[in-house]
Formats: C-alpha cells, sequence, structure tokens
C-alpha cells in the first residue's frame, strides 16, 4: 500500500531562483513558437535600436551637415544606404536619412509592440495553465492539509502570487531584450575610442556596484514585504467569509484593531523598501550624469584635436544609454523580482506538499450491487493538530440498517463519518465496507457509493438543478425533480422565479436556511448512493420540515445502510439501534427504551434536553 510523503510544515523549504525559473518553464513549453517569435521580434527591436542612433550620428551629423566622414568609424552600412535611397528616389541625402530614420523607430515600435504582445500572451497562458493546476492540486490534498493550513494562504498562492510571477517574466523579458543593444553598443565604443571606453569603465562598475548592493539591501525586505501582503489578504479573507458570526459577536472592534497590526506590519516594510528605492536611484542617476559628463570632457577635447569626429562623440553619449539601461533596468525590476521570487517559492511550496491519502496501486473494486456492511474493528485516530479523539472503537453495521450515533460534543461522533469517506486514512485499526477494507478501495470511487448530508454544507454558484445534479451527467433533470419531491423542495423550487433554472446568489443568500438544507438533502438523494450518512443534517429545519422530510426520507432510507448523526434525540428514535459515544470510545448502544432503562449517558443527555425544551 502506498502511504502519503508528508512534509514537515505547511511549507517545505523551496528550490533556488534559478531551479525555480527552469520550473517554470515547464508550463513555457507549450507556448514556445510563440515565445521564438517573440524573441525574433525582441532582436529585430533591438537591431532598429541600434540603428537609429547610428543614421542620426554617423550619416546626419558627420556626413550631412559637417561632412566630415572617418572611414575608420563604422556606420553599420547606414551611410551606403541613405546614398542608395538618394539616388533611387531623386531626392536629398538628408531627406534620404530622415526617412531611414523614421523607418528604423517605426519599425522599431511595431516589433516592439509585436514582441510584448505575443511575450505577455505566452507568459499569461502558461501562467493560467500554472494557476489550473495548482488549483486542482489543493482540490486533490485530503483534510488533513487544511487543518494545519488557512483557506486564505492557499487562495493568495493561487491569485496574487501567480500574477506576481507574471509581472517577474515580463519584467526579464524587457532586461533581456536589452542585452543585443549593449553587446553591439560595447563593440561599436571600444572601435570609436578605447581610451573614452575605458576612462567609462569605472563608472560603469559603480553602477554595476550600487545595483548589487540595492539586490542584497532590498531582498530581504521585498520576501518580508510579500509576507506581511500575504497575511493581510489572509486576515481579509478569513473576516469576510465569517462576517456574519464577527457582527453577531461584535468582534467588529477587535478585528479591525488585529488587521490594523498586520496593515501596520506590512506599512513599516513597504517604508524601509521605498527608502531603499529612493536612496538607490539618485546614485544611479547622478552616475549616468557623470558619464556623461565624461563623454563631453573628453570626446569633446578629441573632437577639438581632430581625432574624433562630433558624430562620433554624438553616437557614443547615445551608446552610452544602451550601455548603462540594462543595469539599471535590472535595478528598477528589483522589486517585481524579489516580489516574485519569494511568490514563487511558495507556489512551489504549495505544489511540493505531497501529502495524500493512501490510494493502493491495485484498488479493490467495490462490485455494482453494494450491500452496504460496515464495520469499525479496533480503531483509533488522531488529527495531528490535537489529541486522540476515537479509541478502540468496534461497531458493526449490517446491510440496510439504520444507525444513530449520538454523543457530547467532541465525542467523534464526525470524524468516524470522515474516516468512512476515507477524508483521512485509517491508520490504526480497520474498517470495512462489506468486507473490503477501506484503505484497499480507490476514495474516488468510495465517495461515489456513500451519500453525506452535512449540517455545514456548501452551494455553488449556478442555478438549483446545478447545485443538485453538481454536474454529473447521470443525473437528469427527472432526477432532479424526483429527489426534490422525496425531501419536500419540489413546492418552493418550482415557486421560484424560474423554477430549476433559477440562478443562485453567493452561497445560496436568495434562499432560506431550511431552503438551502433541502437543497442539500436533494443533491445526495439524486446521486442515489448505497450508503447514506446523516450528519446533523435537519439542524436548520424548522420541525414541520422536518417532520415532512422524515416521512420523505423514510422510504429513501429503507434498503439502505444508514448512519445517522445527531444531537436532538428526538430525530433518531426509530432507529434499529443507537450507539452512543463519549471521548472517541463506544460506551452503550441499543434502542431508545433499552438506552433510557440504562440510566447511563444516553439518559444523561435525553434528560437534559428534555429540560431544556
Amino acid at each position: 500500500m502506498n502511504r502519503p510523503v508528508v512534509l514537515p510544515g505547511p511549507f517545505a523549504p523551496a528550490s533556488g531562483a534559478g531551479s525555480q525559473l527552469w520550473r517554470l518553464a515547464h508550463w513555457l513549453v507549450p507556448y514556445r513558437w510563440r515565445i521564438a517569435a517573440a524573441v525574433l521580434l525582441a532582436l529585430l527591436a533591438a537591431l532598429m535600436a541600434v540603428l537609429i542612433p547610428v543614421v542620426f550620428s554617423r550619416v546626419v551629423v558627420d556626413d550631412i551637415l559637417l561632412q566630415a566622414h572617418h572611414d575608420g568609424v563604422p556606420d553599420l552600412g547606414q551611410r551606403w544606404l541613405v546614398q542608395a535611397l538618394a539616388a533611387g528616389l531623386e531626392v536629398t541625402p538628408l531627406a534620404a536619412a530622415g526617412g531611414l530614420y523614421l523607418l528604423w523607430v517605426g519599425l522599431r515600435a511595431v516589433c516592439g509592440y509585436a514582441f510584448e504582445t505575443l511575450f505577455a500572451g505566452a507568459v499569461l497562458s502558461a501562467l493560467a495553465d500554472l494557476r489550473g493546476d495548482l488549483f486542482a492540486h489543493v482540490e486533490r490534498l485530503p483534510g488533513a492539509f487544511y487543518d494545519r493550513v488557512r483557506v486564505g494562504q492557499v487562495l493568495t498562492r493561487i491569485t496574487t502570487d501567480v500574477e506576481s510571477l507574471a509581472e517577474m517574466l515580463i519584467g526579464l523579458a524587457e532586461v533581456a531584450g536589452e542585452v543585443v543593444p549593449l553587446t553591439v553598443a560595447a563593440s561599436v565604443m571600444l572601435s570609436l575610442d578605447d581610451t573614452l571606453t575605458a576612462a567609462l569603465s569605472p563608472v560603469l562598475l559603480a553602477v554595476v556596484f550600487a545595483t548589487v548592493l540595492f539586490r542584497h539591501l532590498s531582498g530581504p525586505v521585498y520576501r518580508r514585504m510579500r509576507d506581511t501582503a500575504s497575511r493581510l489578504n489572509e486576515d481579509i479573507h478569513e473576516n469576510l467569509s465569517g462576517i456574519e458570526a464577527i457582527q453577531l459577536a461584535r468582534r467588529e472592534g477587535y478585528n479591525a484593531r488585529r488587521f490594523g497590526g498586520l496593515n501596520e506590519a506590512n506599512r513599516q516594510v513597504e517604508s524601509r523598501a521605498i527608502r531603499i528605492e529612493t536612496a538607490y536611484y539618485p546614485v544611479v542617476e547622478n552616475l549616468s550624469f557623470l558619464a556623461i559628463g565624461l563623454i563631453l570632457w573628453l570626446g569633446g577635447a578629441h573632437v577639438a584635436a581632430g581625432t574624433a569626429s562630433l558624430g562620433s562623440v554624438v553616437l557614443f553619449l547615445q551608446f552610452t544609454d544602451m550601455l548603462f539601461r540594462p543595469v539599471v533596468l535590472v535595478g528598477f525590476q528589483a522589486s517585481t523580482i524579489f516580489r516574485a521570487a519569494a511568490a514563487s517559492e511558495r507556489i512551489f511550496r504549495l505544489l511540493d506538499w505531497r501529502e495524500a491519502l493512501a490510494v493502493p496501486a491495485e484498488p479493490t473494486p467495490l462490485p455494482p450491487g453494494l450491500h452496504g456492511r460496515i464495520e469499525f474493528r479496533r480503531l483509533d485516530f488522531r488529527y495531528e493538530t490535537g489529541e486522540p479523539v476515537i479509541h478502540d472503537f468496534s461497531l458493526a453495521i449490517e446491510a440496510g440498517e439504520t444507525v444513530a450515533i449520538v454523543g457530547p460534543t467532541g465525542s467523534g461522533k464526525t470524524t468516524l463519518m470522515r474516516l468512512l469517506c476515507r477524508f483521512y486514512d485509517v491508520a490504526s485499526g480497520r474498517l470495512f465496507i462489506d468486507g473490503v477494507d477501506i484503505m484497499q478501495i480507490d476514495p474516488g470511487e468510495l465517495r461515489r457509493r456513500v451519500g453525506v448530508i452535512l449540517q455545514d454544507f456548501h452551494l455553488f454558484p449556478g442555478s438549483v438543478l446545478d447545485n443538485i445534479t453538481l454536474g454529473n451527467p447521470a443525473v437528469s433533470l427527472e432526477d432532479a425533480r424526483r429527489a426534490a419531491a422525496a425531501v419536500q423542495a419540489l413546492g418552493f423550487i418550482e415557486a421560484l422565479p424560474a423554477g430549476f433554472d433559477t440562478p443562485l446568489g453567493d452561497r445560496g443568500n436568495n434562499l432560506s436556511q431550511g431552503q438551502r438544507q433541502l437543497l442539500a438533502f436533494a443533491r445526495v438523494v439524486a446521486l442515489d448512493p448505497e450508503i447514506l450518512i446523516l450528519d446533523e443534517a435537519t439542524a436548520s429545519i424548522d420541525p414541520a420540515t422536518e417532520a415532512a422530510i422524515q416521512a420523505g426520507l423514510a422510504g429513501i432510507m429503507k434498503g439502505r445502510t444508514c448512519i445517522v448523526i445527531a444531537h436532538r434525540l428526538q430525530t433518531i428514535r426509530e432507529a434499529d439501534r443507537i450507539v452512543v459515544v463519549d471521548r472517541g470510545r463506544l460506551v452503550e448502544m441499543g434502542s431508545h427504551e433499552a438506552l433510557l432503562a440504562r440510566n447511563g449517558l444516553y439518559r444523561t443527555l435525553h434528560d437534559a434536553q428534555t429540560l431544556a425544551g
């Protein structure tokens, strides 16, 4: 049997940033041709970016305006091209140069736009796939995962963190698009004036040093900033999800103060990041001004001495920007990159969470006609976050029998249901269905044969019919109507504006609590399961409606194995047997009358409810 591998802590250590980018490539591969086309367009845009200043400085300034052409200075073929255009179009060289300049500017704009559109589209498509895989992964995680990790954390990973990856990839592509102009600029600058290029080297090294220092100082700050923002999102989600309970308990002030603390922690980290950024940007900007001053001083001296042309100095100035821009851009993108790096760590930690229910390599199939005999044999269970809740529990439920399980709050009743539905693994003891060990059955197969009606249920966006069929094509409209009629829900459904096609509001807020509970009944009855579990299923329904439902369920429960978990003892008097549990142990068992006669825990619970009523 395959046992789950459980990583320590809610999110295990993730790999480095480089390996994270490599892992992202898995989702980018399906869009490789779009990315390749985007890269080609980026190279063309980079080539245009190099040719534009060459046309202006070498052709217009030197050749046309000053007529001071230097054969030793490269012009990348632009001088010849201008001459050819002037002759072919019968225009002046200045007009030809102006037209060529506008052509390169236009092509650069078109190629740049096409590159950004194609690349961003590929990135967004890839990350949509990643988000889908992440969502599918968290849906398959067992209940033990959600005992330790808050839903708000998972929500942040799937939404905000994935968006940060998109910003990072697009930012890195922008930096990479500057590499070609940098390489060409450095080569041309060396050929123009190696002395002037050498004089710029210390300034460039200072920019590199400032960028590295900025990244070193800002990296931990951005990670902390991302963590505090994540906690803010989680707190908002948890508070809005439980807004009714908050307002009923008048906890608005307490929650506002708690949120204020988280908000203040985020503000402090954000302020520190801003202080680092505002120190970095002026340094880099002043260093670029220093570089321009050096070029004007040294380059001007060379022009005055006749060893360089004015166009060469102008070209040098323009190429200096290409030389500095990638380095500076890395600094500008640092915040985005570090935010995304922290986000990617959390995403891959979640994807690397290997906890799962144990599923045998060759599960035992359940027969088409399940009898429904259930046996708990010396069962022990504890949640990872708490004390043991089930102790040496043994119980056999015969096929077609209705057994009620009662006991004080926290006695383990719902835990037994969760084990039977395979939300958790049976770690100690055995649990059988029709003689087959439940650990040898595929959980998905088992849940198709066991229907559960919960007190805390969930309604999904969509129509009334959607919430009964749950997208199961095997459940037709007629099946839904029969199920609704069986649980006394058909009347109110047909009275709705569009009947079964009536759209439901958020969590079904356009229905009463009782009506929502009836839909939960109908969706389970429509599946026609062989085993039926009712976990406090009528707690939200008024006594009159409950009596009608009980009458309808009497026919549905006939011939099925049924387990009824209830606090209200008057609802389970007709059960074949009543099982009393206390602190995870079976302490009493028998009929209603026999248990009352024993004067044990059941009698205590019964008398307490009678007095309360």
